[in-house]
Parts: C-alpha cells; sequence; structure tokens
C-alpha cells in the first residue's frame, strides 16, 4: 500500500534494527530506508543478514549488516561501534529481535525461560545501555543538539494472560517497563524519546507460522473486530511515525497495533440472539426486581 508519509520523512537519520533480517524487523528496516534511513541490522544468521541486505540494496537502500547477539554485551558494543564508524551517526534504534514458542508453564524449563527473557528484555536494554553514547543529546556524532529515537517492539499477551506464553509474557511486561523507564530518566536527561509497539497477529511472520498456524488463524478471524490478522505494513507505518518528527511529541507510550485483537472474546450468543434475550430479561426485571421479596412486592 502506499505509504502515507513524505518519501524524505527519515532523510539523513541511520537507522540500527536487531532482528532486522526478517519478519516485522526486516519490513521496519525496509520502510525506514525506503523514507530516506540509511540502515544497519543485526541478527545471528549470516546467511540471513546477507539476503536481507542485498533485498534492502536492490531497492536503493543504504544498508549493511552486522553478526551479533543481543544477549551478548560484547556484541552489542561492538554492533553499535561497527554502525557508528560506518554511518558517522546513529539516530534510531529499534529492538525487533525475539524468541518464542508455544509451551504449557509445567513443561518450560527454567533455561529456557531465561533464554526469552534474555534475548527479549535483557536484551532489549543492553542494546538501550550500549546506543546511548550515540543517541543522546550533544552525544557522539550528533548532527544536531536533539536526541535520538529508541522503539521497542513488544506484544499484547501479557496485558490479559495468554495460554502456552508465560516466557514471552513476563519478558514483553519487562520490555514495556523498560520503554517506560527509559522515556522517563532519558527523556529527561538526554532527549531521547523512547516509546513501543505491540503487534497483534500479522500475517507471514515466524511468530504467526509457529504460535497460530494456518488452521487457527483461518478459524480465529471470525471472532476478531476486524475479521482480519494486520500486515507487516502495520507496524512499520507506526513504527514510522513513532520514529519520525511526526511524532516528536510522543514519548513512554507502547502503541498497540493489532485492530483491538486484545480485547476480544469468543461471542457466547449470536448478536440478534442478544437482543431477543436482553428484551426478555429487561421485561421481567421490571415485572421482578431481582433480589426483592415477593412480600415486598
Amino acid at each position: 500500500m502506499e505509504s502515507p508519509f513524505k518519501a524524505d520523512i527519515l532523510k539523513g537519520k541511520v537507522g540500527l534494527i536487531t532482528g532486522g533480517g526478517s519478519g516485522i524487523g526486516f519490513e521496519i528496516s525496509t520502510q525506514l530506508g525506503k523514507h530516506g534511513a540509511s540502515i544497519a541490522i543485526m541478527g545471528r544468521r549470516k546467511h540471513v543478514l546477507q539476503a536481507a541486505v542485498s533485498a534492502l540494496q536492490s531497492l536503493g537502500i543504504h544498508a549493511v549488516g552486522f553478526e551479533g547477539d543481543v544477549r551478548k554485551q560484547e556484541d552489542a558494543k561492538r554492533v553499535i561501534e561497527s554502525t557508528f564508524k560506518h554511518f558517522g551517526h546513529i539516530d534510531i534504534l529499534v529492538n525487533a529481535a525475539a524468541g518464542n514458542f508455544l509451551v504449557p508453564a509445567e513443561d518450560l524449563s527454567t533455561n529456557g525461560f531465561r533464554t526469552v527473557m534474555d534475548i527479549d528484555s535483557v536484551g532489549t536494554f543492553t542494546m538501550c545501555r550500549e546506543a546511548l553514547e550515540y543517541l543522546k543529546k550533544g552525544g557522539r556524532g550528533r548532527n544536531s543538539q536533539s536526541g535520538g529515537s529508541i522503539l521497542n517492539i513488544s506484544a499484547t499477551l501479557h496485558y490479559t494472560a495468554s495460554w502456552y506464553q508465560i516466557h514471552v509474557s513476563a519478558a514483553k511486561a519487562a520490555v514495556d517497563s523498560i520503554t517506560r523507564n527509559l522515556a522517563l530518566e532519558w527523556g529527561t536527561d538526554y532527549d531521547i524519546r523512547v516509546n513501543g509497539i505491540a503487534p497483534g497477529p500479522i500475517a507471514n511472520t515466524p511468530g504467526l507460522s509457529k504460535l497460530a498456524p494456518d488452521e487457527i488463524t483461518i478459524k480465529a478471524r471470525e471472532h476478531l473486530p476486524l475479521y482480519k490478522i494486520g500486515d507487516k505494513w502495520d507496524i512499520a507505518m507506526s513504527a514510522i511515525y513513532l520514529v519520525s518528527d511526526a511524532g516528536k511529541f510522543v514519548n513512554g507510550t507502547t502503541l498497540v497495533v493489532d485492530g483491538g485483537h486484545w480485547l476480544s472474546h469468543h461471542r457466547r450468543l449470536p448478536k440478534e440472539e442478544v437482543k431477543q434475550l436482553s428484551r426478555v430479561v429487561e421485561k421481567r426485571s421490571r415485572e421482578k426486581p431481582v433480589g426483592v421479596p415477593s412480600s415486598k412486592l
């Protein structure tokens, strides 16, 4: 679809995206690049990085890739320094690296729980911490006196509770907390805006294919408020808004982009039956108020 933003809204900006070689991370990398930013992507798999960089470059985007694991502080430091050396400055950090799998709580090992926490929450904090000197107002390579922008990719799983997702729910709750606390501290001290996006079910992503295969999603659409699942484009457009001047007064917010999915519940009765039942119940209540003894009527 056609972008609602000007093609050069991010001209001159440099964005570093973890997990930027596939899924939502790659779409964010693509759209930031299409809107004028130079792109560095960080990932653990060399062949995925190479394919992603080639795809971005074929679109005329200035892009590079760096191997690294967000769980390792030395990798975070090296990739951020390499991005700075290559481009001369860093303006945007997008933390999109994540781990997930379906597992009942009683079958989840401590190591499995820790792995997801390390990737999603500890990795997010580590990347933010290492990028501070490059993003803060007056920091290394800053072309202006304003600070940069951080965007953390979260989820809605922890807003209520989610089956077989205790590890990811805990990790993403931590990510939301990191977003709010850094927005408060670093927004005040360093003029860095820190926001998040909580995607709902998004088509053609590794997360959806693992957590809700086609056999489930096709049936589930009947119960979604908008009768559809989202596109990676929806998340990328939200990302552009939050990291660009269009969102210059937005700080500490995690934007839910899920079509109202987390609010939805299966209907126990069709709408017409509810209307009929409601009329019957209302008539009954007027004839005999609930909780009032018959002797008092």
